[in-house]
């Protein structure tokens, strides 16, 4: 029997709305929650902008697109950069400074159209800039998951680690239906119990912690002055500008789950001016940068409840929950071993997810351009290459990385058959847009 499917501007039965937002609220925890405690800015506070820019999203696109915002992947070593040279001001000036960069590309095409991005942004640059993402990562989630916090190895911490990449591993590869698409949230779940029985978890702070809690907001002008920083510019302009193809994928494969067309109404730039706005605000108040989430597309594409009311609802709850103090205190007294085993597993998606781009674009490695960019993305990102223009100015490996990629697809000469196709590609894509 075919589910039963409710509308995008389609109200739910007051009875099944709070489940059913309960639902996207467990899909999107586990990762949003994570990012700030790897990058060192309050879990609460994230729930919060997550909620807000959820909101801030649904109005934009004129409550037309189903999606959720949550902490985005791609920003995690951006924003420790930015905090260990800039501090926190640095950090959340980036952030805003990410969501302004969505706000002129948005402006951009919709006066434009799309052909620009698209001879700007190809496969052949984005795919290995988003596996050098995941790969400059890596070696962040090895240290959490065996050193302990003096950076000596630890064998307890490395078996916890285990176990938390095993449960979800286990989770994400034989879990069906709800259950597989929150397999960081059981994988989380099951290794800090497992931690716990190893004597890893403090429980002080969430003993001490309020039920009801005002969060640490880092507001500017309050707890911090904003400053502008071209080191911190030039970390975070080339990563915002590589994902938003990220956001265009997600939107195509909404397209395809919901069966409309959301680049055409309500249209690409009113989704990534939605992207933008709720990145700049998670930025005045202590946030990470949002993105839109493709594990709840995957509750959309499970339960067939396209509702944005059920997404804003979602949203509400998320806020309701960085409000509550023993929420927060339990996300901070996560042992890094747990954490380090899940990002384990996070961090080399986010690698493989690159990989699968340039497979599912058939980008030609065989073809010596594409060899060339891909390749040199590759080793001036991973190798952690970095220019130091003056004193205070440098550029490191992945924004390096990113910068260079552009700019050899741009120089490089192409095959005249392959050109002509790619301009066939482009011209298909506006014609849907259009």
């Amino acid at each position: 029997m075919k589910k039963q499917t409710i509308g995008v501007q389609e109200k739910p039965l007051l009875s099944k709305w709070l489940p059913l937002s309960l639902q996207h609220l467990f899909a999107m925890f586990g990762s949003t929650v994570l990012v700030p405690f790897l990058v060192g800015l309050s879990p609460s506070i994230a729930l919060i902008s997550s909620g807000i820019g959820t909101l801030t999203f649904l109005l934009i696109t004129k409550g037309q697109v189903p999606a959720y915002l949550g902490s985005s992947f791609a920003f995690i070593a951006p924003l420790i950069a930015a905090q260990a040279s800039d501090g926190i001001q640095g950090a959340m000036f980036g952030t805003f400074l990410a969501g302004v960069i969505y706000a002129i590309v948005a402006l951009l095409i919709k006066k434009t159209g799309v052909n620009w991005i698209m001879k700007l942004l190809p496969p052949v640059v984005v795919g290995p800039v988003i596996m050098v993402i995941g790969l400059s990562l890596a070696g962040s989630a090895v240290n959490m998951a065996m050193n302990d916090s003096d950076g000596n190895y630890n064998g307890k911490f490395l078996l916890v680690a285990l176990v938390t990449l095993g449960v979800t591993v286990i989770a994400s590869t034989y879990f069906k239906g709800f259950l597989g698409l929150i397999p960081v949230l059981i994988g989380l779940i099951v290794g800090y119990v497992f931690a716990l029985a190893q004597g890893l978890v403090d429980f002080k702070q969430v003993q001490e912690a309020s039920w009801i809690a005002r969060p640490e907001f880092s507001v500017p002008f309050l707890s911090y002055t904003p400053s502008f920083s071209w080191h911190v510019a030039l970390i975070m302009i080339p990563i915002a500008v590589v994902t938003l193809s990220e956001h265009i994928g997600h939107l195509f494969v909404l397209n395809k789950v919901v069966e409309k067309d959301f680049i055409k109404k309500p249209g690409l730039h009113r989704s990534i001016l939605g992207d933008g706005v709720a990145t700049m605000i998670a930025g005045l108040i202590g946030g990470p940068p949002n993105t839109t989430y493709g594990e709840n597309i995957g509750v959309l594409a499970i339960t067939k409840v396209f509702s944005v009311f059920v997404i804003g609802g979602a949203a509400v709850i998320a806020i309701l929950f960085g409000f509550v103090g023993k929420v927060s205190a339990l996300i901070s007294s996560i042992p890094s071993p747990v954490m380090g085993g899940v990002s384990i597993l996070l961090f080399g998606i986010i690698a493989s997810s690159g990989l699968q781009m340039m497979i599912d674009k058939k980008v030609d490695l065989s073809d010596k351009r594409n060899l060339v960019i891909s390749s040199i993305i590759l080793v001036i990102g991973v190798g952690g290459t970095t220019l130091k223009i003056t004193h205070q100015l440098e550029l490191d490996g992945m924004t390096l990385a990113a910068i260079i990629g552009v700019v050899l697809n741009l120089v490089l000469p192409k095959e005249k058959k392959k050109q002509e196709a790619q301009q066939a590609e482009v011209i298909e894509i506006e014609k849907n847009i259009v």
